[in-house]
């Protein structure tokens, strides 16, 4: 969800403020989800390398977090939003952990949409965790490490049992991935708009997804 900041300052206003209207973005992209039957969506937050930024914004960062939390929880549910999330969880603080682990443990019958946010996350320390885990498994005499497959790699990521992408929307022309699911965006199709993410719409998410449904897929085949 990139060009809050650069939405903020086209505007002469603060860099937290267009945090805050990307936030009413993600109430518009989940709606718009429900509404074209999209069973998975999953949205880069907030990652491991945005800790680096000034404290005074990664405070707020989290202070928004927490309010989207306490303000939505019960949206969610009402909505049959299922609430999950990925990362380094343990790294976010301490009232805003326990926030989301009441929201995931609230929605976690709901069948509607899987909305999966990744909060202090990045792709390379996803793998590697992964990684560490199966060696693990090898040292222990658990796992033959010629018995290790595709399979068992995905089966040890954050993601383990959820389908990989069909569609990633790169908001603000960047053009790069930015360290965001490395392995499962591997056959994904990818949409890039110069919409920063505060103006990105449910009009802009049909869009894209029209986009994808006219890419014809072939997986590496013919």
């Amino acid at each position: 969800m990139d060009g809050n900041g650069r939405w903020a300052r086209e505007r002469g206003l603060p860099r937290i403020e267009g945090h805050r209207r990307g936030s009413e973005a993600v109430r518009s992209c989940t709606a718009g989800c429900l509404e074209a039957g999209v069973r998975h969506l999953t949205l880069y937050a907030f990652s491991k390398e945005n800790w680096q930024r000034p404290p005074d914004e990664v405070k707020s960062l989290m202070g928004l977090l927490d309010r989207f939390l306490a303000e939505r929880t019960a949206e969610i549910a009402e909505r049959n939003i299922r609430l999950r999330a990925i990362g380094h969880l343990q790294d976010l603080p301490e009232k805003t952990r326990k926030r989301l682990d009441d929201a995931i443990a609230r929605s976690a019958g709901n069948t509607a949409l899987d909305l999966t946010l990744a909060l202090s996350y990045g792709a390379r320390t996803e793998i590697t965790d992964a990684v560490r885990a199966v060696a693990r498994k090898a040292q222990s005499g658990e796992l033959d490490p010629e018995a290790v497959t595709e399979d068992v790699v995905a089966a040890h990521l954050y993601t383990a049992g959820r389908p990989d992408p069909d569609l990633l929307i790169r908001t603000s022309g960047e053009m790069r991935i930015s360290n965001f699911l490395l392995w499962q965006l591997s056959y994904t199709e990818i949409v890039v708009t110069r919409k920063l993410w505060p103006e990105f719409s449910k009009e802009d998410l049909f869009a894209a997804i029209r986009e994808y449904a006219g890419r014809n897929r072939r997986y590496g085949g013919v």
